[in-house]
C-alpha cells in the first residue's frame, strides 16, 4: 500500500550559504515541496524565528520564545511540533527540514524517533549534509569552540566546531559537497578522501564545480530515495551493533588516512589518561568504543576531534548484566554480541576509528597498544582491576552533544 505521509528530506551543514543554496535547489524542482527552516540567532535569548515557505512564496514567518534557549528545546519545542502540523495541513507536499548550522542531526532523529506523533505524521526519505569545499578542512581541523565564533546555542553549550562538522558528516546517509568553479583538483581529492574516511556508508553528490547546475538531475539524487535507515545508531553505538564504525586504510590518498583499532584487552587507565593528548593530536578526528580495567562494566564511547577528546559512559556492557537483564539492549547489539562473544571478555572491547592528514599509524598503534594491561597485569583478575589508580573515577557519566 502507497505511505500517505509527507516525505522529509533533511539537510544539515554548518556552512548555512551552502545548506541554503541546496534548498533552492529542490524548491526550483519541485514547486509542491515546502522549505521548513529556523533561525536560531535569538536562541540564547530563547527566541527562535521558524518560516516556511515554498518556491513561489513565504507561507510562515513567525516567532517562538522558548521556555529555555538551547538546541534540544529548539527541536522539542517547534521544529518536531511545525513538521506534524505541516504534514496535517498541507497533506500531499513532501518537506525540507534545513538545520540551522550548529544543530546535529543526530540530536534531530533521536528526538523524532522519541515521538509517536512524529511517526504517525510523516517519513523520514534522507538525510543529508551539505558540505561546502572550501572551508571544510579548515572547520574539521579547527581547534575552536562555537563560543568563539558566536554561534554557542547556551551556555553551556562547549562544543568544537570540529565536533559538530564531524557528527554532521558521520550522520549523514547522503552528503553533498558544494564546490566552486576553479577549484583545485588536488584540495578537492583531498575533500572526498576525507568525507569517504569520515562517512564510508554514505552516497556522496559533487556539484558546483561548474558554472551551472543541473537543477532536475541533483534534486533526483537527494530526493525519493529513501536512504534513511532508522534502524541503524549512532556513531559511538555502531560497533556495539555490529556496524562498521571506519575503514583501515594506512596508506590512504591525497595525504588522508585512516586506521582501525581493536582490541579485547582493556586499557590501563592511568596509562590511557596520559597517552590521550598524543593520540588526539595525531587524528583530525577518533571516534568509538573503549573499555578499562578499573571500571569493567562501563562501556565508553571515545570522540576526539579539534585537538580535544571527550570520554562518556554509553551503558553497561551485556557482560556485566545479568542474563535476566539482557533483553533491555537492542536486538541488534544483542545479535552483535553473540556473533563475537569472548569466552573471557564477553562483548566487552575497544573499536576505534581514526582519521587523519597523514596519521602516523604505526605509532598510533604502538602508542594504544602500550595502554592495555600486560599479561602480568591480565593475570591479577577483574577484582584487581577495579583497584587500579584511575584518573577517571567519576569522570565516565553519559555525555550530551551540546555539553561535550
Amino acid at each position: 500500500m502507497t505511505d500517505p505521509r509527507p516525505r522529509v528530506t533533511v539537510l544539515a551543514g554548518f556552512s548555512s550559504a551552502a545548506t541554503a543554496a541546496a534548498a533552492r535547489v529542490l524548491l526550483l524542482a519541485d514547486p509542491a515541496l515546502l522549505l521548513l527552516a529556523h533561525d536560531l540567532s535569538g536562541v540564547r535569548e530563547g527566541v527562535v524565528r521558524r518560516s516556511v515557505r515554498d518556491a513561489a512564496r513565504v507561507l510562515e514567518n513567525a516567532q517562538t520564545r522558548l521556555v529555555h534557549g538551547c538546541v534540544s528545546c529548539t527541536l522539542r519545542e517547534d521544529v518536531l511540533p511545525a513538521l506534524v502540523r505541516l504534514a496535517r495541513e498541507r497533506p500531499g507536499r513532501d518537506i525540507v527540514l534545513a538545520l540551522p548550522s550548529v544543530v546535529e542531526p543526530e540530536a534531530l532523529a533521536a528526538a523524532c524517533a522519541a515521538s509517536t506523533e512524529v511517526s504517525e505524521a510523516v517519513r523520514f526519505d534522507s538525510f543529508v549534509t551539505v558540505v561546502e569545499a572550501a572551508t571544510f578542512l579548515d572547520d574539521l581541523s579547527s581547534i575552536e569552540r562555537l563560543r568563539d565564533r558566536g554561534l554557542h546555542s547556551s551556555a553551556n553549550d562547549r562544543r568544537r566546531v570540529a565536533d559538530v562538522v564531524s557528527r554532521q558528516v558521520e550522520f549523514a546517509d547522503t552528503l553533498l559537497v558544494w564546490d566552486r568553479p576553479g577549484n583545485d583538483a588536488f584540495a578537492a581529492g583531498r575533500v572526498d578522501s576525507l568525507l569517504h574516511r569520515l562517512a564510508p556508508w554514505a552516497v556522496h553528490v559533487r556539484v558546483g564545480s561548474t558554472p551551472s547546475i543541473n537543477v532536475t538531475a541533483l534534486a533526483a539524487s537527494l530526493r525519493h530515495r529513501g536512504r534513511h535507515d532508522p534502524g541503524v545508531p549512532g556513531i559511538l553505538a555502531r560497533a556495539m551493533c555490529g556496524f562498521p564504525i571506519g575503514i583501515h586504510d594506512p596508506e590512504g590518498e591525497y595525504g588522508v588516512n585512516a586506521m582501525l583499532f581493536r582490541s579485547r584487552r582493556p586499557f590501563h587507565p592511568e596509562r590511557l589518561h596520559d597517552a590521550l593528548a598524543s593520540v588526539a593530536g595525531e587524528a583530525l578526528r577518533g571516534r568509538g568504543q573503549a573499555w578499562i580495567a578499573s571500571q569493567p562494566d562501563t562501556v565508553i564511547g571515545w570522540e576526539s576531534a579539534g585537538g580535544g577528546i571527550v570520554l562518556g559512559g554509553l551503558g553497561r556492557w551485556l557482560a556485566a548484566l545479568s542474563e535476566d537483564r539482557r533483553h533491555e539492549a537492542s536486538g541488534l547489539r544483542r545479535l552483535a554480541a553473540d556473533v563475537d562473544w569472548d569466552p573471557y571478555y564477553g562483548d566487552r572491547q575497544t573499536v576505534l576509528s581514526l582519521v587523519g592528514l597523514g596519521l602516523d599509524v604505526p605509532r598510533t598503534t604502538r602508542l594504544l597498544t602500550a595502554c592495555l594491561l600486560d599479561d602480568g597485569e591480565l593475570s591479577t583478575g577483574e577484582e584487581a582491576w577495579r583497584h587500579l589508580p584511575d584518573p577517571f573515577a567519576g569522570l565516565l557519566a553519559p555525555a550530551t552533544a551540546e555539553s561535550d
